[in-house]
């Protein structure tokens, strides 16, 4: 194998921008154990992810999901290129970044394919219309092409599986490339959708609180879902100001794990 080259095991990289949840951890005005922890696994900027993978001539970076914190975010993980964003759902943590994306257009002087399904561009379309316009102008804005997510689709050569998940009373898609699935926003996975996750390398799961909640898994239920999936390797996310890293990851069974802001985790 030429120097350098990747094994094959280690050809997808995950990079988390972001592991908490809505509110952000510290939470504005909030004094608890968590928000004032000095453990740097416990400052949770909102969820995102970053899927890396080699193409032809390079490797590609395909961003989920865009944060408010989406600039900060990029620049703390040095996130110098983006090459098409793909979105979960169109609630604000997850979308209200969206703007930002112009730096990546002008880095690579062109327009962002953005994949989504139809109701989350109902959403984007209605507050931020102006980035998915052809009519030419000099404003300093994103420049968005629509994808709609129908089923699985292509991107720069990797197959992207969506995958159905029970959000509340409403819906999210997850997402699967090669061996490494991405499930935020999660109260509980269809059970049609777990033949879309076997076999996994790196399974990465919402898991909000130990307490139970309308519209996200607690660590025990997501600990009970992984199991169930059985990847060989997975990884929390989207965690509350109630789960504090260190004595919540030493409590977890074999092969899970706390996710936090700039892990990086591999697969094929």
């Amino acid at each position: 194998m030429p120097e350098g080259a990747r094994q094959p095991t280690d050809r997808i990289e995950l990079l988390f921008l972001g592991s908490g949840t809505s509110a952000g951890v510290p939470m504005i005005g909030c004094e608890c154990a968590v928000c004032t922890s000095t453990d740097p696994r416990d400052a949770r900027t909102r969820c995102s992810v970053v899927f890396s993978y080699p193409s032809a001539e390079r490797r590609v970076r395909v961003l989920v999901d865009a944060t408010p914190e989406l600039r900060l975010q990029c620049v703390a993980q040095k996130v110098m290129s983006i090459d098409a964003v793909v979105f979960t759902h169109a609630h604000a943590d997850h979308i209200m970044g969206i703007d930002d994306l112009r730096r990546f257009n002008a880095i690579r002087r062109g327009p962002l394919d953005v994949w989504a399904d139809v109701e989350t561009f109902e959403t984007l379309d209605r507050c931020f219309g102006y980035a998915f316009t052809t009519l030419s102008t000099t404003l300093f804005r994103p420049k968005l092409v629509r994808r709609d997510i129908t089923g699985p689709f292509d991107i720069a050569g990797e197959m992207w599986t969506p995958i159905p998940l029970h959000h509340g009373n409403g819906r999210s898609l997850g997402f699967r490339v090669g061996n490494v699935a991405y499930c935020t926003d999660t109260s509980g996975v269809p059970e049609s959708s777990y033949a879309l996750l076997r076999g996994l390398d790196v399974l990465v799961l919402d898991a909000l609180q130990p307490v139970a909640h309308e519209t996200h898994m607690t660590i025990d239920q997501a600990v009970e879902v992984a199991l169930r999936i059985n990847a060989k390797r997975t990884f929390f996310t989207h965690m509350s100001h109630n789960v504090m890293h260190e004595p919540t990851n030493a409590s977890l069974p074999s092969g899970i794990e706390l996710g936090y802001d700039g892990l990086r985790v591999s697969g094929s």
